[in-house]
């Protein structure tokens, strides 16, 4: 019998498709997570639903090798092999009983699959992001892991405790959805007292605004280097994760090795202060630098940025720059991000769309409340982050561990609505990488002017600043570069003491700045240990001379107001 090829859709076919789709969409995506994926600037259908339709044979092939797939792993002849690395499919049924172990490797190959799709359709790089994104949401959730049926190690303890791990686990979730907003807690927050087992480096607070504490840290050295280091840390969460416990701390190592060290400690805004934005907390870091001046003596400073706060600390360097201040004598940017062209997770997911949602609701509530911080940012690591608590807390009834760097991340601060408004429009409109691009107290902001020797740090596995984007860097700024790869992720980058075994970096001092990271990462030598050490080498030669450490904090005009770390802290 003769048989007639299927042809594809076309052109008015899939037109009048996009057209219905994006009714649809259009419909849902202004009160939902499809908002992610609507592509900057469209005027059209969603570009990842034409590529779909358009991709009618790619989409079809993948899914009829899906369907083979599942029949072979039905019948145990499949190839699929779980990673021993998947900390959801640890349990050893997954690999010995023969229906857990179909269900774990049924599951694995439709991820694959399903991201195979997205790998294979003619997207630009935001779109695949998002994509990309959204698959893993929607795939993390049904992981059978995450089901009480689905999870062996969650019914042999029910089993073995009689029924006991999941009245615990039912406690734990209706604690979490009372007291943590629904998300799985993460930490056991009350074995650590923040002064005692978090940011416990000896210091007072030198100097207090409605923004900012500054604190001046106690000298555990006879001498210390003329020039201080002022630190600018994110505004979102605490400053203590560059303070974090004895022995885990940059600012108690930075003492150590004989610098005078000032830390910024933001202030937790509410809804009163939802006027802050970036001119003001340029403000208060300009302020931060001049105390930081009045009571060491010095004439500049060393400034570090982490994240967010890099953002902020370049941006008052440029500032300052074009105002002719030349208080500044080193710029190290840690995870930051200042050019937003290259693909990443978080600027891929804040389209135009987004960001006027995220607008409208900081301007209803004032502020962007810190359990949502939370959330999202753990969002963008679901199995890590949400799921596996998920199971720990509800199915197998325990409670979380005390770990110091999950302490500090569950203590949320909020973000005032004026910050979250230029922070965004800095993002959408990429306006760090334009000479006037952006205006601060109605300065032209050139980052080229900043000439100031830089050291920036990225992080390999980095999946907040990835470190492809922080290298993008080394083009803007006008002083000489050095870049360093820090193995590990975005907190073990900034949390990364000497003396782990695990912890390694890369550099590469003969690439030129502004090469591409590719041929940078292509000449770069590894070394085994921390940067932190690498860094100090560096700080050293631009410290200025030793001179006799100060027997007492603060000064005439900056006296003592309290012991840190200070009152803001513990709001």
């Amino acid at each position: 019998m003769a048989t007639t090829a299927t042809r594809p859709p076309t052109d008015a076919v899939i037109d009048e498709d996009l057209r219905l789709l994006e009714a649809a969409f259009e419909a849902l995506s202004t009160t939902s997570p499809l908002t992610l994926l609507k592509p900057e600037g469209n005027a059209g259908p969603p570009e990842l639903f034409g590529q779909l339709l358009r991709a009618q044979s790619t989409v079809s092939s993948h899914l009829i090798k899906l369907g083979f797939e599942q029949l072979r792993i039905a019948l145990g002849t499949d190839d699929v092999v779980l990673d021993k690395r998947d900390r959801r499919f640890a349990d050893e049924w997954y690999r010995t009983n023969p229906f857990f172990s179909r269900l774990a490797r049924s599951h694995v190959a439709t991820e694959r699959r399903l991201q195979g799709i997205i790998d294979d359709l003619d997207l630009d790089p935001h779109t695949r992001n998002r994509a990309r994104y959204l698959t893993t949401l929607m795939t993390s959730a049904l992981a059978p892991s995450n089901h009480l049926l689905g999870n062996p190690s969650a019914l042999k303890r029910a089993w073995s405790t009689r029924g006991r791990s999941l009245a615990d686990g039912m406690r734990n979730l209706l604690e979490d959805l009372q007291d943590n907003d629904g998300l799985p807690s993460s930490v056991d927050r009350s074995a650590f007292e923040r002064g005692s087992d978090l940011c416990a480096t000896p210091g007072a607070v030198v100097h207090r605004t409605e923004r900012f504490e500054l604190l001046q840290y106690t000298p555990t050295t006879t001498t210390v280097r003329q020039r201080p280091v002022v630190v600018v840390p994110p505004q979102i969460n605490k400053y203590y994760v560059l303070d974090l416990a004895p022995g885990r701390s940059l600012a108690e190592h930075l003492v150590a090795n004989g610098h005078q060290v000032f830390m910024i400690s933001w202030r937790n805004p509410g809804i009163e202060d939802r006027h802050w934005d970036l001119d003001d907390y340029i403000d208060s870091t300009i302020d931060a630098i001049g105390a930081s001046l009045d009571i060491s003596g010095a004439d500049d400073v060393n400034l570090l940025g982490v994240c967010a706060g890099g953002i902020t600390a370049g941006i008052a360097a440029a500032y300052l720059a074009a105002t002719s201040e030349t208080v500044v004598n080193s710029l190290s940017l840690l995870v930051t991000i200042l050019d937003w062209d290259e693909p990443s997770m978080l600027g891929s997911l804040l389209t135009p769309q987004m960001i006027d949602l995220l607008q409208i609701r900081s301007d209803l509530l004032g502020t962007v409340p810190g359990s949502e911080l939370t959330k999202a940012f753990a969002f963008l690591r679901p199995n890590d982050l949400v799921w596996n608590y998920w199971v720990n807390n509800y199915l197998h009834g325990e409670q979380p561990a005390a770990f110091d760097v999950l302490a500090w991340n569950a203590d949320a601060t909020n973000l005032p609505g004026g910050l979250q408004r230029d922070f965004l429009s800095i993002i959408s409109d990429n306006a760090l990488t334009e000479p006037g691009g952006l205006l601060v107290k109605g300065v032209p902001i050139d980052l080229g002017q900043v000439e100031a020797d830089n050291y920036l740090i990225g992080a390999v596995t980095d999946h907040i600043t990835p470190w492809r984007a922080c290298h993008r860097t080394t083009s803007i700024l006008g002083g000489d570069s050095t870049f360093v790869l820090s193995s590990q992720g975005h907190i073990q980058a900034m949390v990364n003491p000497p003396g782990n075994p695990k912890a390694s970096y890369q550099v590469n001092l003969d690439a030129p700045d502004g090469v591409d990271a590719d041929t940078w990462l292509a000449g770069a030598s590894t070394t085994a240990g921390s940067w932190w050490d690498h860094w100090m080498a560096w700080l050293d030669e631009r410290a200025g001379d030793e001179v006799d450490a100060p027997t007492e904090l603060g000064g005439d005009a900056h006296p003592t107001r309290g012991a840190a770390p200070g009152t803001y802290v513990l709001g």
